[in-house]
Protein backbone atom coordinates (compact mmCIF):
# COMPACT_ATOMS: atom_id res chain seq x y z
CA UNK A 1 0.00 0.00 0.00
CA UNK A 2 0.99 3.53 -1.01
CA UNK A 3 0.18 7.17 1.06
CA UNK A 4 0.58 10.23 -0.70
CA UNK A 5 -0.45 13.33 1.18
CA UNK A 6 -1.89 15.67 -1.06
CA UNK A 7 -2.55 18.56 1.43
CA UNK A 8 -2.07 18.67 4.84
CA UNK A 9 -3.14 22.28 5.96
CA UNK A 10 -6.66 23.62 7.65
CA UNK A 11 -9.10 25.45 6.20
CA UNK A 12 -7.19 28.83 5.43
CA UNK A 13 -4.27 26.80 3.79
CA UNK A 14 -0.68 27.86 4.24
CA UNK A 15 0.21 30.42 3.96
CA UNK A 16 -2.75 32.01 4.97
CA UNK A 17 -4.23 35.26 3.16
CA UNK A 18 -3.02 38.56 4.55
CA UNK A 19 -0.77 36.88 7.08
CA UNK A 20 2.86 37.28 7.38
CA UNK A 21 3.82 35.44 10.39
CA UNK A 22 6.68 33.04 10.73
CA UNK A 23 5.49 30.18 9.37
CA UNK A 24 3.08 32.06 6.78
CA UNK A 25 6.60 33.62 5.77
CA UNK A 26 8.70 30.65 5.13
CA UNK A 27 11.22 28.91 3.52
CA UNK A 28 10.37 25.83 4.59
CA UNK A 29 8.93 23.95 1.21
CA UNK A 30 6.87 21.86 3.90
CA UNK A 31 5.40 25.03 5.61
CA UNK A 32 3.95 25.70 2.65
CA UNK A 33 -0.06 23.61 3.15
CA UNK A 34 -2.64 23.20 0.55
CA UNK A 35 -6.16 22.13 1.82
CA UNK A 36 -6.17 18.26 3.32
CA UNK A 37 -6.35 15.21 1.27
CA UNK A 38 -4.66 12.17 0.59
CA UNK A 39 -4.29 9.21 -2.04
CA UNK A 40 -4.11 6.11 -1.23
CA UNK A 41 -2.41 3.35 -4.34
CA UNK A 42 -3.36 -0.34 -2.89
CA UNK A 43 -1.18 -3.56 -3.86
CA UNK A 44 -3.50 -3.97 -6.48
CA UNK A 45 -2.46 -0.41 -8.55
CA UNK A 46 -6.10 1.00 -7.93
CA UNK A 47 -6.26 4.31 -6.24
CA UNK A 48 -8.32 6.03 -3.77
CA UNK A 49 -8.51 9.69 -3.22
CA UNK A 50 -9.72 11.05 0.04
CA UNK A 51 -11.46 14.24 -0.37
CA UNK A 52 -11.74 16.58 -3.06
CA UNK A 53 -10.36 19.95 -1.71
CA UNK A 54 -9.94 23.20 -3.62
CA UNK A 55 -6.19 22.87 -4.94
CA UNK A 56 -7.49 19.57 -6.06
CA UNK A 57 -5.91 20.35 -9.50
CA UNK A 58 -2.79 21.21 -8.04
CA UNK A 59 -2.69 18.43 -6.30
CA UNK A 60 -2.71 15.79 -8.20
CA UNK A 61 -0.70 17.12 -11.19
CA UNK A 62 2.33 17.92 -8.66
CA UNK A 63 1.95 14.21 -7.75
CA UNK A 64 1.73 12.96 -11.23
CA UNK A 65 -1.80 11.17 -10.13
CA UNK A 66 -3.57 10.97 -13.85
CA UNK A 67 -6.12 9.19 -12.77
CA UNK A 68 -8.20 7.32 -9.64
CA UNK A 69 -10.76 5.04 -9.40
CA UNK A 70 -12.54 6.20 -6.41
CA UNK A 71 -13.18 9.20 -4.12
CA UNK A 72 -14.27 8.52 -0.51
CA UNK A 73 -15.55 11.94 1.37
CA UNK A 74 -14.89 12.79 5.01
CA UNK A 75 -17.71 14.92 5.08
CA UNK A 76 -18.82 18.51 3.11
CA UNK A 77 -17.22 21.33 4.24
CA UNK A 78 -15.83 23.85 1.82
CA UNK A 79 -12.28 22.45 2.26
CA UNK A 80 -12.85 18.85 1.45
CA UNK A 81 -15.12 18.89 -1.46
CA UNK A 82 -14.62 22.58 -3.56
CA UNK A 83 -12.41 20.92 -5.96
CA UNK A 84 -15.03 18.03 -7.09
CA UNK A 85 -14.98 20.07 -10.59
CA UNK A 86 -11.77 19.04 -11.05
CA UNK A 87 -12.74 15.05 -11.08
CA UNK A 88 -13.84 16.44 -14.72
CA UNK A 89 -10.34 15.50 -16.61
CA UNK A 90 -10.55 11.82 -14.86
CA UNK A 91 -13.92 10.86 -15.88
CA UNK A 92 -13.80 11.91 -19.26
CA UNK A 93 -11.28 9.90 -19.81
CA UNK A 94 -11.89 6.90 -17.85
CA UNK A 95 -15.29 6.77 -17.15
CA UNK A 96 -17.99 7.49 -14.18
CA UNK A 97 -16.15 7.61 -10.85
CA UNK A 98 -17.97 6.43 -7.88
CA UNK A 99 -17.72 8.30 -4.80
CA UNK A 100 -18.59 7.12 -1.13
CA UNK A 101 -19.39 8.98 1.45
CA UNK A 102 -22.28 9.09 4.77
CA UNK A 103 -25.21 9.50 3.19
CA UNK A 104 -26.89 13.24 4.21
CA UNK A 105 -22.94 14.06 2.78
CA UNK A 106 -23.50 12.31 -0.29
CA UNK A 107 -27.38 14.05 -0.67
CA UNK A 108 -26.04 17.80 0.15
CA UNK A 109 -23.45 17.06 -2.08
CA UNK A 110 -26.02 16.10 -4.93
CA UNK A 111 -28.30 18.92 -3.62
CA UNK A 112 -24.84 21.51 -3.60
CA UNK A 113 -23.95 20.41 -6.79
CA UNK A 114 -26.75 19.60 -9.20
CA UNK A 115 -25.23 20.45 -12.44
CA UNK A 116 -22.83 17.02 -12.27
CA UNK A 117 -25.34 14.90 -10.25
CA UNK A 118 -28.95 15.57 -11.77
CA UNK A 119 -29.06 14.29 -15.06
CA UNK A 120 -31.87 16.55 -16.15
CA UNK A 121 -29.40 19.20 -15.94
CA UNK A 122 -27.68 19.53 -19.28
CA UNK A 123 -24.07 19.89 -19.87
CA UNK A 124 -22.69 23.59 -20.58
CA UNK A 125 -22.41 23.65 -24.83
CA UNK A 126 -18.62 23.13 -25.05
CA UNK A 127 -18.15 22.30 -21.34
CA UNK A 128 -18.23 18.35 -20.30
CA UNK A 129 -19.54 17.85 -16.97
CA UNK A 130 -18.03 15.43 -14.29
CA UNK A 131 -19.03 11.76 -14.45
CA UNK A 132 -19.85 10.57 -10.63
CA UNK A 133 -22.01 7.93 -9.52
CA UNK A 134 -22.76 8.27 -5.37
CA UNK A 135 -22.62 5.26 -2.69
CA UNK A 136 -23.80 5.81 0.12
CA UNK A 137 -21.99 3.64 2.89
CA UNK A 138 -23.26 2.81 6.63
CA UNK A 139 -20.92 3.61 9.33
CA UNK A 140 -18.89 0.83 10.96
CA UNK A 141 -19.95 -1.45 7.66
CA UNK A 142 -16.77 -2.64 5.80
CA UNK A 143 -16.97 -2.92 1.77
CA UNK A 144 -14.42 -2.90 -1.03
CA UNK A 145 -13.67 -0.37 -2.65
CA UNK A 146 -11.25 -0.51 -6.15
CA UNK A 147 -10.38 -3.68 -4.50
CA UNK A 148 -9.26 -2.32 -0.95
CA UNK A 149 -11.38 -3.12 1.98
CA UNK A 150 -12.56 0.02 3.43
CA UNK A 151 -14.26 0.56 7.10
CA UNK A 152 -15.90 3.93 7.64
CA UNK A 153 -15.70 5.00 10.95
CA UNK A 154 -18.39 7.99 12.33
CA UNK A 155 -16.68 10.82 14.66
CA UNK A 156 -17.97 14.00 15.99
CA UNK A 157 -16.64 17.17 14.35
CA UNK A 158 -18.50 19.75 16.95
CA UNK A 159 -22.00 20.13 15.95
CA UNK A 160 -21.34 17.66 12.31
CA UNK A 161 -20.15 14.44 12.21
CA UNK A 162 -17.36 13.25 9.79
CA UNK A 163 -16.44 9.53 8.53
CA UNK A 164 -12.65 8.58 9.01
CA UNK A 165 -11.79 5.65 7.50
CA UNK A 166 -9.55 2.31 7.71
CA UNK A 167 -8.02 1.14 4.48
CA UNK A 168 -6.45 -1.61 4.78
CA UNK A 169 -3.39 -0.99 7.37
CA UNK A 170 -4.14 2.27 6.86
CA UNK A 171 -6.08 4.76 9.61
CA UNK A 172 -7.33 7.98 8.28
CA UNK A 173 -9.17 10.49 10.52
CA UNK A 174 -9.65 14.41 9.84
CA UNK A 175 -11.33 16.65 11.34
CA UNK A 176 -12.41 15.09 14.26
CA UNK A 177 -12.71 16.60 17.68
CA UNK A 178 -12.12 13.33 19.82
CA UNK A 179 -11.26 9.63 18.87
CA UNK A 180 -13.52 7.31 21.12
CA UNK A 181 -12.55 3.58 21.85
CA UNK A 182 -15.01 2.03 20.16
CA UNK A 183 -13.40 3.98 16.98
CA UNK A 184 -9.83 2.91 18.92
CA UNK A 185 -10.93 -0.83 18.50
CA UNK A 186 -11.23 -0.57 14.77
CA UNK A 187 -7.93 1.09 13.62
CA UNK A 188 -5.66 -1.06 16.39
CA UNK A 189 -3.28 -3.13 14.01
CA UNK A 190 -3.11 -0.54 11.40
CA UNK A 191 0.77 0.32 10.46
CA UNK A 192 0.15 3.97 9.45
CA UNK A 193 -2.60 6.35 11.32
CA UNK A 194 -3.15 9.64 9.72
CA UNK A 195 -4.80 12.06 12.69
CA UNK A 196 -5.96 15.98 12.30
CA UNK A 197 -4.24 18.19 14.91
CA UNK A 198 -4.93 21.61 15.46
CA UNK A 199 -4.10 23.58 18.08
CA UNK A 200 -2.06 22.92 21.30
CA UNK A 201 -5.21 24.42 23.20
CA UNK A 202 -8.61 22.41 22.87
CA UNK A 203 -10.64 23.13 19.69
CA UNK A 204 -14.50 22.69 20.11
CA UNK A 205 -14.41 20.77 16.66
CA UNK A 206 -10.79 19.30 16.56
CA UNK A 207 -8.27 17.34 18.13
CA UNK A 208 -5.27 19.08 19.91
CA UNK A 209 -2.01 18.28 18.94
CA UNK A 210 -1.98 17.01 22.28
CA UNK A 211 -5.07 14.96 22.14
CA UNK A 212 -4.12 13.37 18.83
CA UNK A 213 -0.64 12.24 20.48
CA UNK A 214 -2.87 10.59 23.28
CA UNK A 215 -5.07 8.85 20.18
CA UNK A 216 -1.99 8.12 18.26
CA UNK A 217 -0.51 6.23 21.90
CA UNK A 218 -3.73 4.36 22.05
CA UNK A 219 -3.92 3.11 18.55
CA UNK A 220 -0.48 1.99 18.16
CA UNK A 221 0.60 2.15 15.01
CA UNK A 222 4.07 2.04 13.38
CA UNK A 223 3.89 5.44 12.18
CA UNK A 224 1.52 8.30 12.59
CA UNK A 225 1.26 11.84 10.93
CA UNK A 226 -0.79 14.83 11.61
CA UNK A 227 -2.52 16.69 9.62
CA UNK A 228 -4.87 19.34 9.24
CA UNK A 229 -2.06 21.69 10.77
CA UNK A 230 -1.98 25.22 11.01
CA UNK A 231 0.17 28.08 10.76
CA UNK A 232 0.80 28.11 14.65
CA UNK A 233 3.13 25.41 13.97
CA UNK A 234 5.98 24.87 11.36
CA UNK A 235 6.73 21.94 10.33
CA UNK A 236 10.30 21.60 11.96
CA UNK A 237 9.75 23.18 15.27
CA UNK A 238 6.49 20.60 15.80
CA UNK A 239 9.21 17.51 14.28
CA UNK A 240 11.34 18.42 17.29
CA UNK A 241 8.77 17.88 20.28
CA UNK A 242 6.70 15.23 18.80
CA UNK A 243 7.54 11.56 21.10
CA UNK A 244 9.08 8.85 18.57
CA UNK A 245 6.91 7.29 15.98
CA UNK A 246 4.88 10.99 15.39
CA UNK A 247 5.58 12.62 12.55
CA UNK A 248 3.51 16.15 10.78
CA UNK A 249 2.83 15.08 7.44
CA UNK A 250 3.04 17.63 4.89
CA UNK A 251 2.27 18.22 1.00
CA UNK A 252 3.63 15.68 -1.33
CA UNK A 253 5.18 12.87 1.28
CA UNK A 254 5.01 10.06 -0.08
CA UNK A 255 4.99 6.39 2.40
CA UNK A 256 5.18 2.49 1.04
CA UNK A 257 3.67 0.04 3.76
Amino acid sequence: MKLTILGSGTSFGIPQIGCHCEVCTSTDARDRRTRVSALVEGDNGTRILIDTPPELRLQLVAAGIDSVNAVLYTHDHADHIQGIDDLRAMSLRFGRLPVYGAPDVLERLRHRFSYIFDDTVPATPGTPKPQLATVPLEHDVEVVVAGVPVRPIVLEHGPAQVYGYRIGNLGYITDAKAVPDRAIAVLRGVRVLVLNALFERPHPSHLSIPEAIDVARAVGAERTLLTHLTHRTGHAALEARLPQGVAPAYDGLIMDF
